[in-house]
């Protein structure tokens, strides 16, 4: 790849802009393939685009006129333009997606969700235990997925669970256990920790198991009932009926999974439906002719976005990070569809179909995954044209300039100063943005235990600091328009001097107290300068508000309850250097404590599974130096 300089070219005006600024680029452009940036005054990235030859791609730009709104205020705002080029036309696609993900242009689409997908995985083991897995495949064993949640997974794994009674527990349990668990008492597990079942005997069920996951579930079946029909020959019918119950489970498993298609093995079915400038696209993953389970996304898009181009766009930074289906089936055609299909066979080292079906189950399969994007979009503009009057009535009770784009909610949480912890929470005209949400760790030594006002302040410095680092321009959507604070007129005043002394003095911020009896109702609003005030109480801001503040302390009691478990739970193998959770796993299940292992002898400590000689080492000279 060769980059191109982002200044015009030497013989052009600084003060070019628009269409006559990129015409002047033409001249050092030739027909390459590669990817272009056009970024505005202040250097910030307003597009992102592949092109087969660049100069004729950029031509298009430089026309005075016949261009979309959209296009049209893009080039009026661009003040320079970056080029990359490429050896293929794939290599560009590939390049503009990442760029598009990291750089988050804000006129071109933009894929804001981009979770993983969980995995089912049967463990390499000589009794595997089945489990759910997100991330990167390092583990040994089989994987069966993706799914579309996490919810998804677990719904499967309790009924796998029912059916093939496979064990669920930790490897290092697995090895210490003395007896059966809860698990297998209420028949969800088969003792394989303390020989309730033979090792061939266990290996049938994983097989099993194996085989329902690979979609042959209809041969599982048959099996499980010819075993029980033996079993009842035998006149053992304490197993027969055992058997009875997984046949009954294993169809419960099939009824919950819905739609499972005929006719079609493996296929990620993705339809978009679009409608007052905001778009909804459906995903539907179905393995092994199974379907498991759908999860709809909501691109940023505008009016004048087409189909074809939203769709393109999504599948791309879709499946940049993600493993596609061998086939793929779209409720609209793209625009280059050979090109994305030999970009996804790079990625997956394997051929990739693109299709639009017209008839047919894969046609009844689109619709189904079009109309429930549909619904979804109407539930989703509902909710937010709600969203939208509560901010507009936010800003009307406050007094904002405009209705507030994100509003920032803090609280604390600790327990007589113990295991103190602060938190923000983000709210914005599409709901709660649970992405954005912030923990704080109370770092301060100096700082009186209980003391809500040094906590706060500590939390606010530190939120304050990276914002003015990060994003000192505030032109990436960082900043709040709004801060509101679980307190009176002492806190809003001890904010407004943290905001001072950082030179910000412009965000308005709202305290949010209860009133004098302290009822959910009587709140009491408190602003720099100004006297306290209230809402009605059926007013929807106050509920609205209530419910900021209340997710607020939720999420604070959440955090510091996990940080308290945590140091319930510590040991001193947690300061060991090198000694991670496994490790540890496997020390305590080998010596008992972590007292046994601080006083174990150097050979002892080398005879530990996973811990080397040199690890062994490490671990005696911790405990002896600091005895």
């Amino acid at each position: 790849m060769v980059s191109h300089p982002t200044d015009p070219p030497a013989d052009s005006p600084e003060s070019l802009t628009g269409h006559k600024l990129i015409q002047s680029y033409l001249k050092t452009l030739d027909s390459s393939p590669g990817v272009y940036r056009m970024l505005d005054a202040q250097a910030r990235v307003l597009y992102v685009g592949k092109a087969r030859n660049l100069r004729a791609r950029v031509s298009n730009y430089a026309r005075p006129s016949g261009h979309s709104g959209r296009i049209a205020r893009m080039i009026r705002e661009t003040a320079s333009m970056m080029f990359l080029t490429t050896r293929t036309e794939t290599e560009a696609l590939l390049l503009e997606q990442n760029l598009i993900k990291q750089l988050k242009p804000k006129f071109n689409v933009l894929l804001r969700d981009d979770k993983s997908f969980p995995n089912i995985l049967v463990a390499d083991h000589p009794y595997p235990m089945i489990k759910k897995h997100r991330g990167a495949k390092k583990e040994k064993g089989s994987y069966y997925g993706p799914f579309a949640s996490a919810g998804a997974v677990n719904r499967t794994l309790s009924q796998l669970q029912r059916v093939f009674l496979l064990r669920n527990c930790a490897d290092s349990q697995f090895d210490t256990r003395t007896r059966p668990c809860l698990q297998y008492q209420i028949r969800r597990c088969s003792g394989p920790c303390v020989g309730k079942i033979s090792a061939e005997e266990y290996a049938s069920t994983v097989r099993d198991a194996e085989r329902f996951l690979s979609g042959r579930s209809t041969e599982v079946q048959a099996k499980l009932a010819e075993d029980m029909q033996a079993a009842s020959d035998a006149m053992e019918f304490e197993r027969a009926a055992a058997l009875r119950d997984r046949i009954r489970a294993l169809t419960q498993v099939q009824t919950a999974q819905g739609i499972n298609p005929r006719g079609v093995e493996e296929a990620d079915i993705i339809a978009l439906h679009m409608e007052g400038g905001q778009a909804c696209v459906q995903v539907f993953f179905i393995r092994s002719g199974q379907n498991w389970g759908n999860r709809d996304f909501y691109p940023r898009v505008g009016v004048d976005f087409d189909a074809p181009e939203v769709l393109e766009a999504f599948i791309g930074q879709f499946y940049d990070t993600k493993e596609p289906a061998r086939l793929l089936l779209l409720s609209h055609p793209i625009e280059n569809t050979d090109l994305m299909e030999e970009a996804l066979a790079q990625k997956l080292g394997r051929k990739v179909e693109i299709a639009v079906p017209l008839r047919g189950e894969k046609a009844e399969l689109v619709e189904g995954a079009a109309r429930n994007a549909r619904e979804s979009l109407a539930r989703k503009m509902a909710e937010t044209a709600t969203q939208a009057k509560l901010l507009a009535g936010v800003a009307e009770a406050f007094d904002l300039d405009a209705p507030p784009q994100r509003i920032e909610v803090y609280d604390n949480s600790h327990i007589q100063g113990a295991h103190a912890v602060g938190a923000m929470i983000v709210a914005g005209p599409d709901g709660m943005m649970k992405g954005q949400y912030r923990k704080f760790n109370i770092k301060g030594d100096d700082l009186t235990p209980g003391d809500d006002f040094g906590m706060m302040k500590e939390v606010l410095n530190r939120r304050f600091k990276r914002l003015l680092k990060e994003d000192p321009d505030r032109s990436k959507g960082m900043w709040p328009d709004l801060l509101l604070i679980d307190g009176g007129a002492g806190q809003v005043s001890a904010v407004a001097e943290i905001m001072a002394d950082h030179g910000v003095q412009d965000i308005p911020m709202v305290g949010v107290a209860k009133g004098v009896d302290r009822d959910h109702g009587k709140e009491e609003f408190h602003r720099t300068g100004k006297r306290p005030m209230a809402l009605r109480m059926n007013d929807p801001v106050l509920y609205f508000i209530q419910r900021l503040r209340d997710e607020a302390h939720r999420f604070a009691i959440g955090t510091h309850r996990a940080k308290r478990a945590k140091a319930t739970t510590a040991t001193p193998l947690d300061e060991v250097p090198g000694v991670g959770a496994t490790r540890k796993r496997a020390l305590l299940a080998h010596f008992g404590s972590a007292k046994a292992v601080s006083r174990a002898a150097l050979p002892d400590l080398k005879a530990v599974e996973g811990i080397s000689d040199a690890m062994a080492e490490t671990i005696y000279a911790f405990f002896h130096e600091k005895g």
